[in-house]
Order: structure tokens, then sequence, then C-alpha cells
């Protein structure tokens, strides 16, 4: 069992000094819990990714700098600054910077689930395909490509 303690955790650092390197993007853990997982993010210029579902959380985004395009339920949207995105569990979605600048954001999903423990396994690798196959064994399940990607 994962209880939050009080505190607080600074801009740019994660809980106990944690940062992870997922395929080039920045996540630093912010609070952490048995019924939420929050985690700051930092994805340069053409950093994404991929399609995928989350058949038992609840996820959200808030921008805090920057541009997303995104795909909700197969249509393309963009949030910029101070946008909420919602994705509830069993929604497809992906997640791109296609802008010119980095995009900072706050994620979170409920309940937590081993969201943590995917990142930690995932820190530093470097071939995708090892990081789908890493992810379907914590319930987070990456999509195809489309036909003729």
């Amino acid at each position: 069992m994962t209880v939050m303690t009080a505190g607080i955790t600074p801009a740019g650092k994660g809980l106990d000094g944690v940062a992870w390197n997922i395929l080039g993007q920045t996540y630093y853990p912010k609070q952490e819990s048995d019924s939420s997982f929050a985690f700051e993010t930092l994805f340069p210029v053409g950093t994404f990714v991929p399609p995928h579902i989350h058949p038992t959380q609840d996820e959200f985004i808030y921008m805090l700098d920057g541009r997303f395009e995104l795909m909700l339920d197969g249509q393309t949207v963009h949030a910029t600054n101070g946008d909420l995105i919602r994705m509830p569990m069993g929604l497809p979605h992906g997640i791109f910077n296609k802008s010119d600048k980095p995009v900072k954001a706050l994620f979170w999903v409920t309940p937590a689930l081993s969201l943590r423990t995917l990142f930690e396994r995932i820190h530093n690798v470097a071939d995708p395909a090892e990081v789908v196959r890493i992810a379907a064994e914590h319930d987070v399940e990456f999509l195809p490509p489309p036909p003729g990607a």
C-alpha cells in the first residue's frame, strides 16, 4: 500500500530527486498514492507517446507550457497552456509534440496501479519495441500503426 505524504515537490524535480528518461522525454514523479499518481513531463520537439490505451486507469494532462497535438478516440485535437486533457479509461490516445518548442505538462492517472513501476523499468530503455513489451506487463496497451504508416 502506498500512502501519500504531505509536502511540496518543486518544479522540475521529482519525489526523492527521481527523474526518468523515457524515449527522450523527461518524467518527474510528483505525487504517489494507491488512488493516484502524478508526474511532470518535458517533451522535447519531435517526441511523442504513440497511440495506446489504459484499460484500467483514467488519465489527465494539465498543460503548463507549449502545445500538444493529440489523437483522442480517433480525432486530432490540440491543447495549449492551461488546458486540461481528459482521457477516460479504455479511450485510445496518443500524445505528440509537433511544435517548435518543448512542452511541459502535468500528467496524472487514477488509480495509480503499477505506472510508476513501468516508468522505473523503461527508464533509459532505447528500444521502442522493448518499451511496448514491458508496457503490456503493466496494463498499457500500445496500438498497431495505422495501415500505410
